[in-house]
This record gives C-alpha cells, structure tokens and sequence, in this order.
C-alpha cells in the first residue's frame, strides 16, 4: 500500500509514518505550551488582582440601604449570627439585618446574665430561675430551675449549662433547651473551690469551667473540663482532665472551637487542646494590664494597654493552635473587636480601625451616626450598622 500522502504546493509528496508521528508530538507539545501559557497568564492576572485588592485602603463608605428603628439607650444590643439580639430588663428580640422582627420574647429581670454561642443565646437572670432560650431564626424553648441561678452559659445547639446556689453547694447542671436535666455535678467550696466562669463548647459535648480556692491562705485556681458525652460516662463526675494554678485567678474562660478552649488569668493566659480529653498546649505569662479579651471565629484577642507614649492599646490576637496571628495598635477608646475570616474590626460608636490579620490598616474612618453593633455580612467589606435609629447595610469604598 502506498505511503500517508499529504498535498503540498498544488502536488503529492510522499510522507513516511515516522514524520507524520514527530508532526503529532510537536503538535501535541504545542497545545500543552499554549495551555501552560494561558493558565500562568490567569494565575498572574489573578495575582494582580488579588495584591490590588489587599493594598487598596477604603477611605469611606455608602450606605445601600437603611430601614428605621427605635433603640433607646435602655436597651443593649449583640451579634447573634447575622442578626441583631435586643434586649433590656423586660424583654429581648431579635430582627434580621433588613429590619423584619424574627421573634420578641418578654420577661422581668434586674441582673441579667447573658450568654451567645454562634447564632444561639440563652437569657437568665442572677438569682433568677427562669432560663430562655433562643437561636436567630427561633425560640428553641424555656424552663425554670428549682434553686437560684449564678451563672449561665449555651452551646450552638442549645444545650444550656447553669451555676446554681444551693445552702452547702453549688451545682452545675447541663440541660436541654427545653429544661431536660442531662448531666449534674455538686461542689463545694471547701473542697473544689468556687465556679468563677463556665463555657460550653459549640456542639455541647465540653464544659469549661474556671474555680478559685483558698488552700493553706493561698488562692489557687482551677480550671476543669467535663465531657458530656459517653466519653465523660467512663470519668468520675464526667471530669476529663484539670489544671491547677497558685496565685492565680482565673475569671474568662472559652472556646474558640468545638476542640480549643483558652482561659485568662491576672497574670498569665493559657491554651488548652482535644476534642475528648483536653491538654494544656501553651501558657504566656503577662507583664502588661489586660484591659479586655475578645474571641471570635476561631480567634482570642487581648488588649493591654500600650507601653508606647504615642499608641492607647495594643491587642494581640492568637490562633487555635497557640500561635501569635499579630499584634494592632488602637488609638481610640474601643467598644468591641469583631474577628472575621481576613479582617478584625476594632471601633467604638464613631470611630472604626479595620486591619487584615498582616498588619495592613484597609480602613480607618468616622461613623456618621452613632454605632451600637456592627455585623458582618457574607459580602467582603460590607457590613451592617445598628444604630439608634436606624439599621445600615453599608459598604466600604
């Protein structure tokens, strides 16, 4: 059989099955190049892009849309999720950030205690017996407690953990939303100590809590975590592991995960790491004055005050594993830290700073009205504002 034969210049040439092979390769070659060309040539675009978009600095912002509100200075708010929690002595509600009331729950109450995980609150009292709880779409239940209520902390889910004052104790019970008693633990300050803070991790599955003790006219501090689970069955009291500390007191303590827990003392912070059986993963010793602690999205911030004559504050914030994400100056006398998944945002009713967690300052400007809360949105640089008249979805530019 004759020969490939391919046309050239109007006539037949004979081709052999070698070339016509080397043709395919470099053909093949040359797609491979142009394709490796074209992804590179996007990578960089993207790159180019990207480096615009973390050194460009908002300078300002426009208000997109704006719905009307009446919040007295009697009422407080906070984040709870993406809505905004209200409340005051006789009641608390919830409203989306376009301004539609999700739920009103009313109560009487002096000394509230208060408690937000994620999207979920529970609202108690101090000395008070009734425990409501509820999440941004809906009330999930309320129940009463048979002795006097101290302390209240909720998980995501709704399970709610209670101090409460009996004559010789105190105990620390676990229940449902809707009041089912799952786990109890009794203490007493003659030999377990006082509870001074307690935290529940999101799921529920871990409790946290932070006791103080005099031993030998020495104050010692605490801090234990009790697994509620089948794990915490195989633990006398559901006690998985402890921690002591002398002269030391300990009032905060939190999760930043289902599986970190962080706990803030006077004169040292500490780490604690594990879903089933937490361990200590790293303790900093403080030489400075801790003003507050924030914690968020996985996130633990520290403000001191600033041994530079020129800055206030200085805020250190750390990761899940114990690590130093970056420390911030703050020249202003704040009112909130707010972690997002890029960004931290540090202000007070008229005056807002926003750094990415590198250090890069991308606002730094004054608010029109005054801002009581400021939520994030799912869209970069767009927030909602809550002020006393009114809730602003803005965005930066």
């Amino acid at each position: 059989m004759a020969g490939l034969r391919a046309i050239k210049g109007g006539r037949y040439d004979e081709e052999q099955p070698g070339d016509y092979r080397t043709k395919l390769k470099r053909h093949k070659a040359m797609n491979a190049y142009r394709t490796i060309i074209f992804i590179v040539l996007i990578l960089v675009i993207v790159l180019i892009i990207y480096a615009r978009f973390e050194s460009h600095v908002y300078t300002g912002y426009e208000i997109l849309s704006s719905y009307e509100r009446i919040a007295p200075d009697s009422q407080s708010d906070l984040r709870l999720g993406h809505s905004i929690l209200t409340y005051s002595h006789d009641g608390a509600h919830c409203v989306d950030a376009n301004g539609k009331t999700v739920w009103d729950q009313g109560y009487e109450m002096q000394d509230i205690r208060i408690s937000v995980c994620e999207g979920t609150v529970a609202i108690a009292s101090y000395n008070g017996r009734d425990i409501y709880v509820l999440n941004e779409t809906e009330k999930l239940g309320s129940f009463s407690t048979n002795l006097p209520i101290r302390e209240v902390a909720v998980a995501a889910t709704g399970r709610v953990t209670a101090v409460l004052n009996a004559d010789n104790a105190t105990l620390i019970n676990t229940y449902s939303p809707t009041g089912d008693l799952l786990y109890s633990g009794q203490m007493h300050m003659s030999g377990s100590g006082y509870p001074v803070d307690i935290a529940l991790n999101p799921s529920g599955t871990l409790l946290c809590v932070s006791f103080i003790y005099v031993d030998a006219g020495t104050v010692k501090s605490t801090v234990a975590f009790y697994n509620l689970t089948e794990v915490g069955d195989n633990y006398t009291d559901f006690l998985v592991s402890s921690y002591d500390y002398t002269d030391l007191v300990v009032p905060d303590v939190g999760f930043l995960d289902d599986s970190t827990a962080y706990a803030v003392g006077d004169e040292r912070y500490m780490f604690y790491k594990g879903s089933d059986q937490p361990e200590s993963i790293g303790e900093h010793l403080i030489s400075d004055e801790i003003r507050s602690v924030f914690a968020g999205n996985g996130y633990l911030g520290i403000v001191f005050r600033s041994d530079d004559t020129d800055v206030k504050y200085e805020l250190s914030v750390y990761g899940n594993s114990d690590n130093l994400v970056g420390k911030y100056d703050i020249n202003f006398e704040y009112t909130d830290v707010l972690f997002e998944k890029d960004d931290l945002v540090i202000y007070n009713e008229s005056s807002c700073i926003i750094y990415t967690y590198r250090g890069r300052e991308k606002f730094n400007d004054s608010f029109r009205n005054g801002v009581r809360l400021i939520i994030p949105t799912d869209n970069a640089y767009r927030y909602v504002l809550s002020t006393n008249s009114s809730i602003d979805i803005v965005r930066l530019n």
